[in-house]
């Protein structure tokens, strides 16, 4: 079956937050990290049949739905899920606030490894926890053996305290687009149980390897010891462009943590529509054919990025391989721009400041490239222009 990816859809006067933020601009939005390709189409279709039913009450997940993500889950990656494990959320950043307030109190800390997605950062502040950064660390490449982002072990150890509580990790790492290895995770988890900490597992991206060599490995099946440990955070999101449904889980197999996780919820947090079910059973059901031919373009796009960067972007560094999601993280410090974001919206593109991410300004930017070729192309060609003018 062919399915289009390369006919962008119009999204200019629509809701698109990554479209108004430019609107009556030229400025291409490559920034927030949805993607500007139509949901798969057995999705789309199973949103009519759900609409044409006309009735929108309260909603509850029904066992197709259920059976839907678990067998998506056995079948991807081999992890036996029980139904009674999911707590359905609407939203995976909601998912990280709970965490933090089920697992943390006011002044304990919750350590990540950044660069890191803003809300990794921003949850334990947003309820008087605090959060602990340490950064990850950029191996060179060696013989075959190309650069690679790679976790501060000593630094990560220095960094507990006795008000540490909580681990957040993001599997595979946005921004800088790494796959962890079995190994890493399982010294991770080690290093977890030894320090009594929950580990929160954002894995919203691990349907989006590109890099065939590897695989995702769900954090909670390394062992029994560290489930009972695990908070896991996934969602069909990103890799179905489906954010705006507000559709996601938290897996948590220790039923006396899933319900602390449950009883931080309640009063807060929203319950998920009937749309967000309907299209999240159709995703894990029916459109694996179309996540592989996204998975094709997406890989495509990523080895056109490489190539430009690499010939075209003099002072643009892409630091190490892209291993998975839609987004790069890019190196601009020999460019030695203030602001490289307002330098290279100036000039038609649109990118995400690499600050949010936890690191100085002016070295970072990220660029979603899940658009389609011949945006990417006009992007990066406004980007090279960007860099004659400075």
């Amino acid at each position: 079956m062919n399915f289009d990816f390369e006919t962008p859809p119009d999204r200019r006067a629509t809701d698109s937050q990554k479209w108004q933020k430019y609107a009556g601009r030229d400025v291409l939005p490559m920034w927030v990290a949805d993607m500007d390709f139509r949901s798969p189409p057995a999705l789309i279709e199973a949103l009519h049949r759900r609409v044409d039913h006309g009735i929108f009450g309260y909603a509850r997940p029904v066992k197709s739905t259920v059976d839907a993500v678990v067998d998506a889950l056995a079948q991807r990656y081999g992890w036996r899920v029980e139904p009674s494990w999911l707590v359905w959320l609407p939203g995976l950043v909601v998912g990280l606030n709970v965490t933090t307030q089920a697992f943390a109190a006011p002044g304990d800390e919750v350590l990540t490894l950044t660069p890191i997605y803003p809300p990794f950062m921003s949850a334990p502040k947003n309820s008087g926890r605090v959060s602990v950064q340490v950064p990850l660390v950029l191996r060179p490449a060696a013989g075959p053996a190309p650069a690679s982002w790679e976790i501060d072990w000593d630094a990560l150890e220095r960094a507990v305290t006795p008000r540490t509580k909580l681990f957040f990790l993001c599997n595979p790492h946005n921004p800088v687009a790494r796959v962890w290895r079995r190994d890493e995770l399982t010294r991770l988890a080690e290093f977890c149980l030894r320090h009594s900490l929950i580990l929160c597992s954002d894995e919203i991206h691990c349907d989006l390897i590109l890099d065939s060599a590897q695989t995702h490995v769900a954090t909670a099946t390394l062992s029994p010891e560290i489930a009972a440990r695990t908070i896991t955070l996934m969602a069909p999101s990103k890799t179905y462009n489906v954010p705006g449904l507000g559709t996601s889980l938290a897996i948590i197999p220790d039923p006396m943590r899933r319900a602390q996780f449950v009883r931080a919820t309640a009063g807060i947090v929203a319950e998920v529509t009937a749309l967000g079910f309907t299209a999240c059973e159709a995703a894990y059901r029916d459109c694996e054919p179309w996540r592989q031919a996204l998975l094709a373009t997406l890989r495509g796009n990523r080895d056109f990025l490489v190539d430009f960067v690499a010939h075209e972007l003099p002072g643009v560094t892409i630091d190490a391989p892209i291993e998975a999601t839609y987004l790069a993280w890019i190196n601009v410090s020999a460019l030695n721009l203030a602001d490289p974001v307002a330098h290279f919206e100036k000039h038609g593109v649109g990118l995400s400041d690499g600050a949010f991410f936890g690191v100085p300004k002016g070295q970072y930017v990220r660029i979603n490239f899940g658009c389609t070729r011949a945006t990417l192309a006009e992007a990066l060609r406004r980007m090279k222009s960007a860099l004659g003018s400075r």
